[in-house]
């Protein structure tokens, strides 16, 4: 028995999320589909972060044994054979039964790219989230600093959301205009169901000037998910990576071409 670990991206518009679902329309229905056929039988798998239906992934991170000796080519141009074309394995690799894809990531990050236009995009439709009036980057950035460091995140957790606690890490929150795009960029030791969707809500509203930026410190410290903004559309939000101890020897996200307007997505 040999584990693999296998770095995965995808276009999650099409899909009800990551999660295996009775309906069998999820990635983790078409990957472990096509793992089986070049394993042989069927083969479970495990994410480093599960991510909702609509969100997309740059660097997930996936893990799971096999009996099955194959070339790593197997495990990648093999299985990208039988996935749909919004689904891509990047690399494969054997790893020690000691790693695993979820425990020994050591920090996860998000990415969310927003079209700031009073035009909805057309091409990027479902790769972008867009808000139509101007927004202030400088008060949202402002904002953001506080999130930095551990912190209560309750109220910008969904209310289905099933983690043990919503004391989580925040490392980094970053807010850039990058032509009509503002790109929030997000790294943490875990994040809660809905937080980033939930937190660029929050921003947008401290961007548009409902609420200055202390605001944002005010709900935190409440720990009140009703005082909060919406959850913000999942169109423009990437699973863009996982960072793990150097001892895994696993690649890092690859780089990807995508249309001019989010060219940097993969900075």
């Amino acid at each position: 028995m040999v584990r693999i670990a296998l770095g995965v991206e995808y276009d999650g518009a099409a899909f009800a999320g990551w999660q295996s679902q009775p309906h069998g329309n999820t990635v983790q229905d078409v990957l472990e589909r096509a793992l089986a056929a070049i394993g042989g039988r069927p083969l479970r798998v495990v994410c480093a972060g599960r991510t909702d239906a609509g969100v997309h992934a740059l660097g997930q991170v996936v893990h799971f044994d096999t009996d099955a000796r194959r070339p790593e080519s197997a495990w990648v141009r093999g299985v990208n054979a039988h996935l749909p074309p919004t689904v891509a394995v990047c690399w494969s690799r054997e790893v020690d039964a000691e790693f695993h894809a979820r425990f020994a990531a050591r920090s996860r990050s998000y990415r969310y790219v927003l079209l700031n236009r009073s035009v909805r995009p057309a091409l990027l439709h479902g790769r972008v989230g867009w808000y139509h009036h101007p927004l202030d980057v400088a008060a949202m950035r402002s904002a953001a600093a506080c999130l930095i460091g551990e912190h209560d995140f309750s109220a910008f957790r969904a209310a289905e959301c099933q983690a043990k606690t919503p004391v989580k890490h925040l490392y980094r929150a970053d807010i850039e205009r990058q032509g009509d795009n503002i790109v929030f960029d997000f790294q943490a030791n875990a994040f809660l169901h809905h937080m980033i969707r939930n937190l660029v809500g929050s921003l947008v509203y401290i961007g548009r000037g409902k609420h200055p930026p202390q605001w944002l410190a005010e709900l935190l410290a409440a720990r009140d998910r009703k005082r909060a903004a919406p959850t913000f559309d999942a169109a423009g939000l990437y699973f863009a990576g996982v960072d793990y101890d150097a001892r895994w020897q696993l690649p890092a996200a690859g780089r990807i071409i995508l249309p001019p307007a989010v060219s940097r997505l993969d900075r």
